[in-house]
C-alpha cells in the first residue's frame, strides 16, 4: 500500500513523541526522514512513467466496436449489408449497386424500433471507438493517490479520480462520463457510451519485462470485442524516411492536422445520394426504391445541401435496406445510411497516396411492422438518421 508525504509526517511526529535521553533526537530524525522519504518513493506507482506502443506485441484490430442493434437472425442473408457486425464499420458504397436482397428469417417480429441515439451519444460513439482503433502512440502517467493524469503524444490529456464515483471529463470538446478504480496498482476506467454501451479499460504494469498492458473491451450487456495494447517503458521518436529500418518503404514526416470534433464535415456544402437497388421482399413490403430517394434528397435539400440523386461521386449518402418477412405478413427491415467521401491516403504498406474511401458517418436500425405501415415506418427511421447527419455537418460549420 503507497503512504503519502502526509502519513510520513505521521511518522516524524510518532517517532519524534518518543525520543529519549537514551536514544539521541538526531537519530530520531534521521529515522524520521528516512521514512518520510520512503513514503515519497512509494507515491511512484508502476503505472508512471513514459510509454511507447509496441505494435508488433500489440492487437491492432480495425473493425471492432459495438453492435449494431440486430434482432436474431433477421436478414440472415444480407446481401449487400454491412457484414462487420460493428457500429462504423464496413458495407455499402461505391460498386455495390444491384447487391440488395436477403433470405427468410424466422427470427419472431418486435415493435418497430431501434436504437435513437441523441446527438450527444453519437458524438461520444465516434470518437471513443476511433480512439480505441487507433491507440496513441505514446502515454505519459502521472499517478498520485488522488488522481491518475494521462496524456499522449499530441499533448492531449485527461484526469482520473479513482473513486468509484462517476464524473464528468472533456475529451475534444465532448462531456463523457466516466467512472475510475483501482485494483491493487491496477487502474480501470469505464466510459459510459450510452445506456447499455461502456468501453472498459484496465492498465496494469509488470517488471520483467518492463512493460504497460492497456487492455481493453467494448461492453454491451456485459460482452464485446476486446484488445490489448502492449507499451514499452521510455520515449521513442517515430521514424522518418531518412532513419527508417533497410528495406522499408519511407515513412512520412509528423504532419499536424484539424484535431477539433467535427472537422472532417467542415466544408460540407454538397452531397449525392445513392439508394441501394431492393430486394423482391422489400417490394413486396411495400418499399419503393424512387420514394425513399426522393424523401431523403427533399430532407436534405431541406437542411440546405446541394443534391445530386443516383451519385456516388465525391462526398455521398449510401442508403442500404435489406428485407425478409415473416409470419403472419409482418416484414423486417435491416436500414442503414452512411456518409461517405473519398481522400488521398498514405497507407503503412504502400511507398505512395493511394484514393479510398472514407466513412464519416453511419447509424442503421432494424425494426417490423405489418405491410401497410412498414414503408413509411422505414422511411421515418431514414429520415431521423439524415436529421442527424445535418446536425453534425450544421455544428461542424458554425
Amino acid at each position: 500500500m503507497r503512504q503519502s508525504p502526509r502519513q510520513g509526517n505521521r511518522i516524524f511526529s510518532a517517532v519524534s513523541a518518543i525520543a529519549t535521553p537514551a536514544l539521541p533526537l538526531a537519530w530520531i530524525v534521521l529515522a524520521a526522514a528516512a521514512a518520510v522519504g520512503l513514503a515519497r518513493a512509494q507515491d511512484k506507482t508502476p503505472l508512471a512513467g513514459v510509454w511507447t506502443l509496441n505494435r508488433t506485441a500489440s492487437e491492432l484490430p480495425r473493425e471492432m466496436g459495438f453492435n449494431p442493434d440486430w434482432i436474431a437472425g433477421a436478414g440472415a442473408d444480407r446481401g449487400g449489408g454491412s457484414g462487420s457486425g460493428n457500429a462504423g464499420g464496413g458495407g455499402g458504397g461505391r460498386g455495390r449497386r444491384g447487391s440488395g436482397g436477403g433470405g427468410r428469417s424466422a427470427a419472431a417480429p418486435t415493435p418497430f424500433q431501434g436504437r435513437r441515439e441523441s446527438y450527444d451519444e453519437a458524438q461520444r460513439l465516434q470518437l471513443l471507438t476511433n480512439e480505441a482503433r487507433n491507440p496513441a502512440a505514446r502515454l505519459t502517467i502521472v499517478d498520485t493517490p488522488e488522481a491518475v493524469t494521462i496524456t499522449n503524444e499530441l499533448g492531449q490529456s485527461r484526469t482520473f479520480h479513482p473513486t468509484g464515483r462517476e464524473e464528468l471529463i472533456q475529451v475534444q470538446a465532448v462531456t463523457i462520463p466516466t467512472t475510475s478504480h483501482r485494483e491493487g496498482d491496477r487502474l480501470v476506467v469505464l466510459y459510459h457510451v450510452e445506456q447499455d454501451r461502456d468501453l472498459r479499460y484496465a492498465f496494469s504494469a509488470s517488471t520483467n519485462p518492463a512493460r504497460l498492458t492497456v487492455e481493453l473491451q467494448f461492453l454491451e450487456r456485459g460482452n464485446g470485442d476486446k484488445a490489448t495494447r502492449v507499451y514499452d517503458p521510455g520515449a521513442s521518436e517515430p521514424r522518418t524516411a531518412s532513419s527508417a529500418a533497410p528495406g522499408a518503404p519511407p515513412r512520412p514526416s509528423t504532419e499536424t492536422f484539424d484535431q477539433r470534433p467535427g472537422a472532417e464535415l467542415k466544408g460540407i456544402t454538397s452531397v449525392g445520394i445513392l439508394v441501394e437497388d431492393l430486394g423482391r421482399e422489400a417490394v413486396a413490403c411495400g418499399l419503393s426504391h424512387d420514394a425513399i430517394e426522393s424523401a431523403l434528397s427533399k430532407k436534405l435539400g431541406d437542411g440546405g445541401l446541394t443534391v445530386r440523386r443516383n451519385s456516388d461521386e465525391d462526398t455521398y449518402v449510401y442508403v442500404n435496406i435489406i428485407t425478409t418477412s415473416v409470419a403472419n405478413g409482418v416484414c423486417v427491415s435491416r436500414y442503414d445510411a452512411y456518409l461517405y467521401t473519398h481522400a488521398t491516403a498514405r497507407l503503412s504498406y504502400r511507398d505512395q497516396p493511394v484514393l479510398v474511401q472514407a466513412s464519416l458517418i453511419h447509424r442503421g436500425g432494424i425494426g417490423s411492422s405489418t405491410v401497410a405501415g412498414h414503408s413509411a415506418a422505414v422511411v421515418r427511421g431514414l429520415e431521423g438518421y439524415i436529421d442527424l447527419f445535418l446536425t453534425q455537418i450544421h455544428d461542424a460549420n458554425k
